[in-house]
């Protein structure tokens, strides 16, 4: 169900031609060990003043968006909160506007889902948003994704962003915990 419901917003991203990745749970799905997630996280290559049509794709699609001043919210927080209500599922449209956010649309990976090739975002770039965001669960994927991909895995790429995050005083030692 899940994955129909990912393709389906792929379909109208690309339809639009707004450059997406997953990111979040479902790319660890892809990458690491199963665990439970019901929500989707979509990083998009456009920022929030391509709000409008990110609305018309959630209307289109049938999805609620959750806030009540919902350009207002994707403005200041550069997140977008929808949900497939019937099957309760929480899609976060990311707006990206940072070079490492960029840079990593143009790394992501087309994943067939239902005979269709979804944007996921690289196991390298997951790892980097994981550890960026520094919950245990995430550090939990990092580690089973690092277990799994061993041998698959560009370290020097993942140290090098680290370590120009590191240099932002709120994720002093991300790279270290690494």
């Amino acid at each position: 169900m899940i994955e129909k419901l990912i393709k389906k917003i792929a379909l109208h991203l690309d339809k639009n031609q707004i450059p997406y990745m997953i990111i979040g749970g479902q790319a660890v799905l892809l990458y690491g060990t199963p665990r439970l997630t019901r929500d989707i996280d979509i990083t998009l290559g456009i920022d929030t003043d391509k709000f409008l049509l990110i609305e018309k794709i959630c209307k289109k699609l049938g999805l609620k968006i959750l806030p009540r001043n919902p350009k207002d919210f994707a403005r200041e927080t550069k997140v977008l909160p929808a949900e497939e209500t019937k099957l309760k599922i929480r899609v976060d449209f990311i707006f990206s506007f940072t070079p490492y956010e960029k840079q990593a649309i143009m790394r992501r990976k087309n994943v067939p889902m239902n005979g269709y090739p979804v944007k996921f975002a690289s196991c390298e770039d997951v790892i980097i948003h994981k550890m960026f965001a520094g919950r245990a669960i995430d550090k939990e994927d990092v580690k089973n994704i690092l277990i799994k991909n061993r041998n698959k895995i560009n370290l020097k790429y993942i140290k090098r962003w680290l370590l120009s995050f590191n240099r932002l005083s709120e994720q002093r030692g991300i790279l270290r915990s690494f």
